[in-house]
């Protein structure tokens, strides 16, 4: 079998600049990062490691496209924190999804809150949802007092928000890479050995979705797609670029305020990745 994947991407910036997600590409594999908003408060230091991390992921899985996915995390956060000298809890962080098509199976990985579905050709849905950081959050009164508020029409702006947010910010950092919290690469390599990882027999699955949280949220919040399915269809025929604009205009002129969905800006980065296994079988 051949196992070279057809990737198609769409990324788009929301409201903030620079943007804090990316894409990047080798033969056959797929990475997405999004840098956690907590650890990179300041949006240029957010994009800058998403970039350094990024082209150190690449160069590694160019060098050795069958390293484990773990190792190669783990090696990628460590060579960037002892060359930028970053220090655990006081360096930028980022979710990792990784996503590779090797020796006849798609291998997986996800550290952070970047979700990968898988649809099998059975018409199976497999995630692969690194959960940890929703789990610590959600339930919390800052959080429902934030929704609360926005589903009054209390917006973005109010000095409240910024007060909820920058509460759940502490609560979040507190818990970074630590056991009972959530993980995430930032400056402890050990962080990659907490990272869910899972493989499929590429001959079961036909097509894979690799995403930050904001467009997982077209599916599972907005209910823009009716499920993943029509997601995996949508990228097939239109492409992800086509998606992550009609995420966008749907948050910016549908619900500018956060009333419908409550969420934490107006409009975040948006980065989806789509990959089609039915032209890698042909």
């Amino acid at each position: 079998m051949n196992s070279t994947l057809v990737i198609t991407t769409g990324e788009l910036p929301g409201t903030a600049q620079p943007r804090k997600d990316s894409i990047f590409r080798t033969r056959g594999t797929v990475i997405v990062l999004d840098a956690d908003a907590a650890a990179c408060p300041e949006q240029q230091r957010g994009s800058w490691y998403i970039q350094v991390l990024g082209v150190r992921l690449r160069s590694a899985l160019e060098a050795d496209s069958g390293a484990s996915l773990r190792t190669v995390v783990e090696r990628a956060i460590a060579a960037v924190a002892q060359r930028h000298r970053l220090v655990p809890g006081a360096a930028p962080a980022a979710a990792v999804a990784i996503v590779r098509a090797l020796h006849g199976r798609v291998e997986a990985l996800a550290l952070g809150n970047a979700p990968i579905v898988a649809v099998a050709r059975t018409g199976a849905v497999h995630q692969l949802r690194d959960d940890r950081l929703e789990r610590l959050l959600t339930g919390r009164l800052e959080h429902i007092g934030l929704y609360a508020r926005l589903r009054t029409g209390a917006g973005f702006t109010s000095p409240k928000h910024r007060e909820l947010l920058d509460q759940l910010r502490d609560h979040q950092l507190r818990h970074l890479n630590k056991d009972g919290g959530y993980w995430a690469a930032e400056a402890a390599p050990d962080a990659a050995r907490h990272a869910l990882v899972h493989s499929w027999p590429a001959a079961e699955i036909e097509q894979v979705l690799v995403m930050n949280h904001a467009v997982a949220a077209a599916v599972e919040d907005y209910r823009l797609f009716a499920s993943w399915h029509h997601l995996a269809r949508t990228c097939r025929e239109r492409g992800p670029q086509y998606v992550v604009r009609m995420i966008h205009t749907a948050e910016t002129a549908e619900d500018p305020h956060g009333i419908r969905w409550p969420r934490y800006e107006p409009a975040g980065d948006k980065t989806l990745a789509h990959l089609d296994l039915t032209a890698a079988l042909a």
